[in-house]
């Protein structure tokens, strides 16, 4: 099994900054996709940003200039950097892997897998 777990999420202020971390772990073969989406109640989940296991990096027009995201590949781990927040960026953040992984000792099998999610607040 594979498990991704979110951290960082919180309370700012607008105009604030925080930093998402997300990190996979288990019976990884490879990942070569890892990337941050987020979801306000009503609403359907929607890209934030995306980094591949060559460093490529997408963002959502929404948060260019102002979100980062990077990765250390060798943990897999990426995170996100999040400044001049507004308070429309106010949603639970979610963490997305995708790869390889064993499913048995010789089967590997694709992989895709969300984590829980952490919740992003930008409020006065």
């Amino acid at each position: 099994q594979v498990h991704v777990v979110e951290s960082g999420g919180g309370l700012v202020q607008p105009g604030g900054s925080l930093r998402l971390s997300c990190t996979a772990s288990g019976s990884i073969f490879s990942i070569n996709f890892m990337g941050w989406y987020r979801q306000t109640p009503g609403r359907e989940r929607e890209l934030v940003a995306t980094i591949t296991s060559d460093q490529i990096t997408n963002y959502a027009d929404s948060v260019k200039g102002r979100f980062t995201i990077s990765a250390h590949h060798a943990g897999n781990t990426i995170f996100l950097q999040m400044d001049s927040l507004k308070p429309e960026d106010t949603a639970d953040y979610y963490c997305n892997a995708q790869g390889l992984y064993y499913t048995d000792i010789n089967k590997i099998d694709p992989l895709d897998v969300w984590g829980q999610g952490t919740l992003v607040t930008v409020s006065s």
